[in-house]
C-alpha cells in the first residue's frame, strides 16, 4: 500500500471510493460527484493498492486561529473526510492514513485536528480507539414530507409546498425531537491534541 498526496488525475477514484465507503454508513446519502476544493490550506492524502485509490484523508487546516475549527485554541486542522473502501477494511487504512496526515500536522504546526461523524458506533469507536476526545455534539433531523413537515416549515411562495428539509438541532430536548422525526442523527465532534 502506498500513501501518498492526492493529484487530480485521483478525483474518479476518489469519488468512488467516499461513495462506497459511507454507503453503509449514516452518511449513506451524502453523495459528491467531485471532490471539494478547499478555501484554505489542505492535506488531502490517498491510500493506493494496485493504482485503485482505496482510502482518502482530507484535513483543512487554518492558518489564522479560529477560521476553519472552532473547538480549542491555537491552529488547528478539520478532518472533512476520511474513508476506505469497503472491499479493504481491517487492514489499518485508515490509521495509515490518519498517521501520515498527523506527521504533516505537526509539521506545519498545527495543535489539532477536529473532525464531526453521526452516530455509527463503530466509526466512534475507531475515533476513540485513535485517541480523538468527544467534545460536543448536536441533532442533524430529516424532515419528510406529510405529517412530519406540518407545522414544521412553510413556504411564503404561492404554490411551492417543502417536501423535505434537513435541520440542526442544537437544544436541550434531544429525546423530545429523536421521538418526533423518524430519521435524527447525532452528529458528534471529536477532537485530537497533537503533541
Amino acid at each position: 500500500m502506498e500513501i501518498r498526496s492526492y493529484r487530480s488525475e485521483d478525483e474518479t477514484g476518489w469519488v468512488r471510493c467516499r461513495t462506497l465507503s459511507f454507503l453503509d454508513t449514516a452518511y449513506f446519502d451524502n453523495v459528491l460527484t467531485k471532490k471539494e476544493k478547499y478555501e484554505n490550506p489542505s492535506i488531502e492524502l490517498v491510500a493506493v493498492i494496485e493504482n485503485q485509490i482505496v482510502g482518502l484523508l482530507d484535513i483543512e487546516y487554518e492558518t489564522q486561529e479560529g477560521t476553519v475549527c472552532s473547538r480549542g485554541e491555537g491552529i488547528g486542522g478539520m478532518m472533512w473526510h476520511i474513508a476506505v473502501h469497503p472491499d479493504f477494511r481491517k487492514r489499518a487504512i485508515g490509521k495509515s492514513l490518519l498517521i501520515e496526515a498527523e506527521r504533516i500536522c505537526k509539521d506545519i504546526g498545527l495543535n489539532r485536528i477536529e473532525a464531526w461523524t453521526r452516530d455509527d458506533e463503530w466509526v466512534k469507536r475507531w475515533y476513540e480507539n485513535n485517541q480523538f476526545i468527544k467534545v460536543d455534539s448536536y441533532l442533524q433531523v430529516f424532515i419528510d414530507g406529510g405529517e412530519e413537515i406540518k407545522g414544521v416549515i412553510m413556504s411564503e411562495i404561492p404554490k411551492l409546498y417543502p417536501v423535505q428539509t434537513f435541520a440542526h438541532y442544537v437544544g436541550e430536548e434531544r429525546e423530545i425531537i429523536k421521538n418526533k422525526f423518524k430519521r435524527v442523527h447525532e452528529c458528534h465532534c471529536f477532537v485530537k491534541q497533537l503533541k
